[in-house]
């Protein structure tokens, strides 16, 4: 059973920055593609990042960025907990939303970059979400 509880958000103004946690139990295989996605009401699930860890090598990752996030978030991972991190610099009022942690199970980091493009329906494990805030 995986489970992925998203921790870290919050309220903050244009300029700041926030660091996202989620962290993923269950079988390690089952979340070596992890991603970010983000909803703001009345708009569509949008991915924001997603790294692969390779288990032949866990000093190698691979990652992924969405258009509108790219500069200015870094999306790391701490092996040894499985927890992924999302660290959002220069925060701008259009990235306010609910930020969810999904995981996937993939062969190579390029199959994983091909199911963050292929957007959030490509994922089956997800958490409740964590809600952040940029006031301007």
């Amino acid at each position: 059973q995986v489970q992925l509880v998203e921790s870290g958000g919050g309220s903050v103004q244009a300029g700041g920055s926030l660091r996202l946690s989620c962290d993923a139990t269950g079988k390690r295989t089952s979340t070596n593609c992890i991603a970010w996605f983000r909803q703001a009401p009345g708009k569509e699930r949008e991915g924001v990042a997603a790294i692969y860890r390779d288990a032949m090598n866990r000093d190698a990752s691979t990652t992924v960025y969405g258009d509108s996030v790219t500069g200015r978030f870094t999306i790391s991972q701490d092996n040894a907990k499985n927890t992924a991190y999302l660290q959002m610099d220069s925060l701008k009022p259009e990235d306010s939303a609910m930020y969810y942690c999904a995981a996937e199970s993939t062969m190579s980091g390029l199959v994983c970059s091909a199911r963050f493009q292929g957007g959030a329906s490509r994922f089956g494990y997800w958490g409740q979400g964590t809600q952040v805030t940029v006031s301007s």
